[in-house]
């Protein structure tokens, strides 16, 4: 079975996110008065899974480094690191670097349970190493093959290890082409243990019923809402498993796709597409 290698500091894992920070993901998402901006879900949430994974791999003597992580963003012209602070500039990142250097920390309001049925704000550290940026259009395809050189060095230096997961985070049709051919490109790569995993969350503006985890592209409205389908790598089977046991219907061939997500479906995303294999 592939998709089953260890991971541990010698033979880490690699996350490589992608982010559309073009003018659209400035529109509103949410309902009633509760409203973000696409950009602020979705760096909110990418910020909070960074603590998490930090939270995941902190042991005594600190954060171990299980995984390196790149964020990179592409909007206008262009696509590079979406770090701020002491990590801008920079690539994929040791995940112990990642969780020593957030830009700054803000405090943030959160309601949480008061032990007698109701609820009470209390505030809250919340680590920023991300911002949302919006401008210009969606160079997806450069944003791909950019992505697909950080996987080409990946995968030479860790040949066993567990392959390299990417995950697109967009709302809008690329402006640079149609990226089917460096979507291919970047899932081509393999390590012994499998092939590159390339998902793919659309945070669409032109409505319809949220699609979430499916195994074909019945539902999908559009054409470009299939396209990404198509991009999708199958989820393996410890994440197909762990997103049936959060209530999704999965198959052999569910992929590891959203549409139309909302802030939950976003969050979730980011959960079930980062699940790996056990730490060592």
């Amino acid at each position: 079975m592939p998709y089953t290698a260890e991971i541990s500091r010698t033979n880490p894992g690699c996350f490589i996110f992608l982010v559309d920070q073009s003018a659209s993901m400035s529109d509103p998402m949410g309902t009633g008065e509760v409203t973000q901006q696409r950009a602020e879900v979705v760096s909110d949430a990418i910020n909070r899974l960074l603590t998490e994974l930090s939270v995941k791999c902190a042991k005594e003597e600190g954060v171990r480094d299980y995984f390196h992580v790149a964020v990179i963003g592409y909007g206008h012209n262009h696509v590079g690191s979406a770090f701020q602070g002491a990590l801008a500039g920079r690539d994929l990142v040791p995940l112990s670097e990642v969780a020593n250097n957030p830009a700054r920390v803000e405090s943030r309001t959160k309601k949480v349970p008061d032990g007698a049925g109701g609820l009470v704000e209390t505030s809250v550290q919340f680590p920023v190493w991300m911002d949302p940026v919006t401008n210009g259009g969606t160079p997806m395809t450069r944003a791909l093959g950019y992505a697909d050189s950080l996987v080409a060095n990946w995968v030479e230096a860790h040949p066993s290890g567990f392959p390299p997961i990417v995950l697109n985070l967009t709302d809008g049709e690329s402006t640079d082409g149609d990226p089917t051919s460096a979507a291919i490109a970047l899932a081509s790569h393999a390590t012994a243990d499998g092939a590159v995993l390339l998902f793919n969350l659309h945070v669409s503006g032109s409505g319809g019923t949220p699609v979430t985890f499916p195994d074909s592209e019945e539902g999908l409205p559009d054409t470009y809402a299939r396209l990404l389908f198509q991009m999708s790598s199958v989820l393996p089977s410890h994440m197909r498993s762990y997103a049936a046991s959060q209530g999704h219907r999965v198959s052999e061939t569910t992929r590891g796709f959203v549409y139309n997500a909302d802030i939950t479906s976003i969050v979730e995303f980011l959960d079930i597409g980062t699940r790996a294999t056990e730490l060592r």
